[in-house]
C-alpha cells in the first residue's frame, strides 16, 4: 500500500522562507511601535474555556458559525480563540494588575471556521494593543493613533480611517428601541439573515453586505443622532485629539464593528489600495463592559486588532515593505573534507556574521553553485593549501574586487569591514 500523501487542511497553509521573515519583520515594527508608547507584550494561551468567548454576543457570526469549540476530555468546553481580546481581558481579570492603565500588545495566531478568501484563512494571524482601566478619551486617540503610525512605519499612504460612537449604556437602550421599531416595520423587505439577526441584537444588522438590506440600512436611525451629553463629548475630545495629530477620518454612522461588545469610539483602518470589497487591514474600539462582563469590577477598555495576512495584500498593492533578505552574509566553500567549513561557520556566527556552507562533500564546482544560489555577496574558500599557511581565500561573489588570501585570524574583522562598507 503507498504511503498516504497530507496537506495543510482547507482555509490554512505553509508559510515558508522568505514570507515568513516578512510576517516576522511586520511583527517586529508593530512590537517596536507599542514598547515606544509603552505597551508590554502579553501571550495568552490559543484556548480558552468556551464562555470567554460567548461573551462576544450570540448574535455575532463569531460565535454562532464560525467558532471551533469542542470538548475536552475532561468534559469541560473549550474553544480555539476566535480572537484575542476576550482572552486578553480574562488575563487582566484573572491576574489584577496594580498599575493602571494597564497597556498590552500582542500577535499570534486565531481561528475561524469561515469561507477562505483573499486575506482571509481560518487560521489567521493579527497584531493588536489592549488597554484598560482608563475612560480617557485621549486613550482613545493614543490607540487610534498607533494603529496610523504602523501603517506610516511599513510605508503604507493608501489607508482611510473610519470613526463612529456607538453610545454608552445610558444613550444606547433608547436608540436601540428607535432602531428595532424602524427594522421591524421594514421586516419583509429585510434579509433572511437580516430577520434573524433583528431578533439578536438589532444594532448587527446594520452590519449587513446583502444587497436587500441596503436602502433600509441607509435610512436606519444613526446611532450618533441619539447620544447622551457626555458621550457626544466624549466623541468630540478624540475627534480633536486626532485633528491636533493630523490624522485624517471620515465619520461612519453606520459602522458597528462585528462584535457585541464594541460602546462609544469604534474604529476602522481601510486600505484604498485593495480594490475588492474585503479591504478592511483593522479596527477596534471601547468595550467598557466586557471586564465585568468576564467576572472582573466594572473596567473601561479598548483596543485594536490588525490582521498580518491582509495589511501584507496592502503593501503589495502599494509596493512597499517587501520580505527582507535571507541571504546570508558569506558561503563557506570547503575542499578538505568538510571540518575546516564547520570549525569556520561556527568562528563566524559566533562574531555576528551569517555563514552558510556546503554539504555531502561535493566538488568546488557543485559548492560555487551553491554559494551562488544561496546570494551571499562574499564567499570564503579553505583548501589543503591554506589551511597549511594558515589562511582562507575570500571572494567577492559580485566580481568587483576579485579575491583575496588573508590570515585565519583575521577572517572574521576582514568580512566585517566588507560587508559595512
Amino acid at each position: 500500500m503507498a504511503p498516504a500523501t497530507f496537506q495543510a487542511l482547507r482555509g490554512t497553509r505553509d508559510i515558508l522562507s522568505p514570507d515568513s521573515e516578512r510576517h516576522r519583520a511586520l511583527v517586529d515594527v508593530f512590537a517596536e511601535q507599542a514598547r515606544l508608547a509603552g505597551y508590554g507584550h502579553i501571550m495568552s494561551p490559543i484556548f480558552e474555556e468556551l464562555g470567554v468567548f460567548q461573551r462576544l454576543g450570540d448574535s455575532t457570526d463569531v460565535v454562532s458559525k464560525e467558532m471551533y469549540a469542542f470538548e475536552d476530555r475532561d468534559g469541560s468546553m473549550i474553544a480555539l480563540r476566535p480572537e484575542l481580546t476576550a482572552s486578553v481581558v480574562r488575563a487582566f481579570v484573572q491576574h489584577r494588575p496594580d498599575s493602571l492603565p494597564w497597556k498590552a500588545w500582542y500577535e499570534g495566531p486565531q481561528f475561524r471556521h469561515e469561507k477562505p478568501q483573499a486575506g482571509r484563512y481560518r487560521q489567521f494571524s493579527q497584531v493588536g494593543i489592549e488597554v484598560l482601566g482608563s475612560d480617557d478619551p485621549f486613550i482613545d486617540v493614543e490607540v487610534i493613533a498607533l494603529g496610523w503610525r504602523f501603517y506610516e512605519a511599513l510605508g503604507m499612504s493608501q489607508v482611510s480611517l473610519l470613526l463612529n460612537s456607538l453610545g454608552d449604556a445610558t444613550c444606547r437602550p433608547p436608540y436601540h428601541e428607535a432602531l428595532e421599531t424602524y427594522l421591524r416595520d421594514r421586516f419583509d423587505d429585510l434579509s433572511e439573515q437580516s430577520q434573524a439577526t433583528l431578533e439578536k441584537n438589532p444594532l448587527r444588522v446594520l452590519d449587513s453586505k446583502r444587497r436587500e438590506d441596503a436602502a433600509i440600512i441607509a435610512d436606519a436611525p444613526l446611532m450618533v443622532d441619539h447620544l447622551s451629553p457626555e458621550t457626544a463629548e466624549h466623541f468630540a475630545v478624540v475627534r480633536a485629539g486626532l485633528e491636533a495629530l493630523e490624522i485624517p477620518y471620515e465619520i461612519s454612522p453606520r459602522l458597528v464593528r462585528g462584535l457585541d461588545y464594541y460602546t462609544r469610539t469604534t474604529f476602522e483602518f481601510a486600505s484604498t489600495a485593495l480594490e475588492n470589497a474585503q479591504n478592511a487591514v483593522g479596527g477596534g474600539g471601547r468595550y467598557d463592559g466586557l471586564a465585568e462582563s468576564l467576572g472582573g469590577k466594572p473596567t473601561p477598555g479598548i483596543g485594536f486588532a490588525l490582521g498580518v495576512d491582509r495589511i501584507l495584500l496592502a503593501c503589495d498593492a502599494e509596493d512597499v515593505f517587501a520580505a527582507p533578505t535571507t541571504a546570508p552574509d558569506v558561503f563557506i566553500v570547503d575542499l578538505t573534507g568538510g571540518t575546516e567549513a564547520l570549525a569556520l561557520a561556527d568562528q563566524l556566527r559566533q562574531a555576528g556574521i551569517a555563514a552558510d556552507r556546503g554539504f555531502d562533500g561535493r566538488s568546488m564546482r557543485a559548492q560555487m553553485k551553491v554559494a551562488d544560489r544561496s546570494a551571499a555577496p562574499w564567499a570564503v574558500l579553505v583548501g589543503e593549501d591554506e589551511v597549511a599557511a594558515g589562511t582562507v581565500t575570500i571572494r567577492d561573489m559580485h566580481g568587483d574586487t576579485g579575491q583575496v588570501s588573508v590570515p585565519r585570524a583575521d577572517l572574521a574583522a576582514t568580512l566585517k569591514n566588507r560587508l559595512h562598507r
